[in-house]
């Protein structure tokens, strides 16, 4: 092509070869790799030739009676059987096939976000080509379209339907990717630009916008060589956090303790090059994560909730177990995170949602990320809160203002009671794989505890994941260094006053009972027989307490968390989760669970939204 339309390979390209090769399946973006050419040249080509798709139907209601909401898929034929209206529309992509570290949240979204429109008088038309969810049943659009969520694809229907707008931020990074190339097409995007996207994703330019911010954050750096990855991680500080740039779910994240960690994780990194660096951040061990959901209106931004994780940072957050409201936080911290919330939002431009994720170490707050999107946790704050975030930003999107619809002051602490979320995991049928958290997701779902009591919101978030909390016996506990304090002291004593009695290794051993807490000696896993391990599966052990910091405490970590899982004896690696465990015990011998309903929650806050 380029200029003679002639490639070595097929010689001149004409339209009959045009049709033949997109009769035959071929995409724009195949072609172009074949004849040397761009996907946009193809296109531009395929246009004027008149060479496109049209849309055929599939009838939902076999020709029984009139189907309200048929399905289309394009294909090069003749006849068309999509009817464009004349009705004001908006077209929204979903999140396409469902990948390791998604869920249903962006699905969630989208269906919340059809919802609110069709309620604002919009023809809605969803393009999804995941046929295990909501937003593809035949009675949740006015219109869909099964398709792949490829540039090619997305704007053969724009340009057929000619929408009011494009929502994209519903279907979490599978729509951003074509964001760019979407808008230069000329396709109306509503909600946050597809610049306001990339400056959130580009790292030296979020870094750049942060600084100028002044809001802190950890240091980072780039490398497309392992030369390059050690001299950034050496300059930095070990341990770090390296990663692919742009991925879903903490995918190929690592924790790096040593230069020798980081030079294996370059040799297995796939993909590595200028365009695709690997991204290396100092590593905030021992730190306080959460995570915020905001709202803007470009004005106004509604602060949905923050989410304190129990895990520590580090931790996927879609693995982290959460509180909201926060129980740790102080206020003088939470208005910190607020406010550089409220900064960033209004720097990106966002229109609609937008998720931050921060961490605390000794009370400085540092931004760890931010995805002007939806996110995970947006269905848990929603029910939470009795707010529909979705349904806001989509409301946001096409125009209305947070003060129109009265939640411009709306303040997620005025909740009458305590949700927690709990990760799900699949250990216990993937024997001898990994247990042990980290940056890189593992749970394949979530579930969540409610009640006016923190403790028995825990009792029953444990409870509905399968991790029934003892009420009684005895606790193996081994403690780091840092987490040897009058707090971790005071958890101990807490669980002694209940009647559960310990057993620890020998540094740990000597803390508690110098505090006060009796305690008896184990041995390591390394160190002699009968060790923890030993102790776990002779049905000993009831509870384990195993907070590691470091390498070496966390190999240790992966043979006790196995035995532990095999013998169903709960895990806890976490002094925030130690807490919260014994505030549920409390709670589970103080009286019986109660049950209700979203609705009555929701009411105790004035009225049901």
């Amino acid at each position: 092509m380029k200029g003679s339309k002639t490639t070595k390979k097929t010689g001149k390209v004409t339209p009959e070869l045009l049709r033949t090769a997109k009769e035959l399946g071929y995409s724009d973006y195949q072609l172009a790799r074949l004849w040397n050419a761009s996907e946009e040249q193809v296109r531009a080509l395929r246009v004027k030739w008149g060479i496109v798709p049209v849309f055929k139907t599939v009838d939902t209601c076999a020709a029984e009676f009139e189907a309200r909401t048929p399905y289309h898929y394009s294909t090069y034929e003749e006849e068309n059987e999509s009817v464009r209206t004349d009705r004001k529309k908006v077209i929204i992509l979903g999140g396409g096939p469902n990948r390791i570290g998604q869920g249903i949240e962006f699905d969630y979204c989208c269906v919340h976000g059809v919802s609110a429109l069709r309620e604002e008088g919009f023809e809605t038309i969803m393009i999804n080509c995941n046929p295990e969810t909501v937003s593809t049943d035949y009675d949740t659009t006015d219109k869909l379209y099964f398709e792949p969520l490829t540039l090619e694809d997305v704007l053969n229907i724009c340009e057929h339907e000619r929408p009011d707008g494009v929502i994209l931020s519903f279907g979490g990074q599978t729509p951003l990717k074509i964001s760019g190339s979407l808008e230069k097409a000329g396709v109306p995007i509503l909600g946050t630009s597809p610049e306001g996207i990339d400056l959130a994703e580009d790292r030296e330019r979020f870094g750049a916008l942060l600084r100028r911010l002044k809001i802190p954050h950890p240091q980072y750096g780039t490398a497309s060589s392992v030369d390059a990855a050690i001299r950034a991680a050496e300059q930095i500080g070990f341990p770090v956090l390296v990663r692919p740039s742009y991925v879903l779910g903490g995918r190929a994240m690592e924790i790096c303790y040593t230069p020798d960690a980081v030079r294996e994780y370059m040799k297995k990194a796939v993909d590595v090059s200028p365009d695709h660096p690997v991204l290396i951040d100092r590593f905030l061990e021992d730190a306080f994560e959460y995570d915020v959901d905001c709202v803007s209106d470009g004005t106004d931004v509604m602060i949905g909730g923050v989410m304190e994780h129990i895990e520590e940072a580090g931790i996927h957050s879609g693995d982290s177990s959460c509180i909201l409201p926060p129980v740790i936080l102080s206020e003088k911290s939470l208005q910190e995170m607020i406010g550089y919330t409220v900064r960033m939002a209004k720097a990106l431009n966002v229109i609609g949602l937008m998720n931050v994720q921060f961490a605390m170490k000794e009370g400085v707050i540092y931004v760890l990320e931010v995805n002007p999107r939806a996110s995970r946790t947006v269905p848990f704050v929603s029910k939470a809160t009795g707010i529909p975030l979705a349904k806001v930003a989509a409301r946001v999107m096409v125009g209305k203002t947070l003060k129109q619809m009265g939640l411009d002051t709306f303040d997620f602490r005025t909740v009458k009671y305590t949700s927690v979320k709990e990760a799900v995991f699949p250990f216990a049928k993937f024997p001898q794989t990994p247990v042990f958290l980290g940056p890189e997701m593992r749970s394949t779902g979530e579930v969540m505890g409610i009640s006016e009591d923190y403790g028995m919101s825990i009792a029953k978030s444990q409870i509905s994941a399968g991790n029934t909390l003892p009420l009684k016996g005895t606790i193996f506990c081994s403690l780091n260094d840092s987490d040897k304090t009058e707090f971790g002291l005071g958890i101990a004593r807490d669980f002694h006053r209940l009647g559960f009695r310990f057993v620890a290794t020998e540094g740990t051993a000597r803390f508690l009972t110098g505090g006060g807490v009796p305690c008896g000696h184990v041995f390591k896993v390394n160190e002699g027989r009968p060790n923890v391990v030993d102790m776990i599966k002779n049905g000993e052990i009831h509870l384990v307490i195993n907070t590691p910091m470091g390498e070496t405490s966390r190999q240790d970590e992966y043979s006790i968390g196995w035995a532990a899982l095999e013998h169903k004896v709960s895990f806890i690696t976490t002094l925030s989760a130690a807490s919260a465990a014994v505030r549920a015990v409390q709670a589970q011998r103080a009286g019986a669970l109660t049950v209700k309903s979203l609705q009555e929650y929701h009411l105790q806050n004035g009225k049901s939204r």
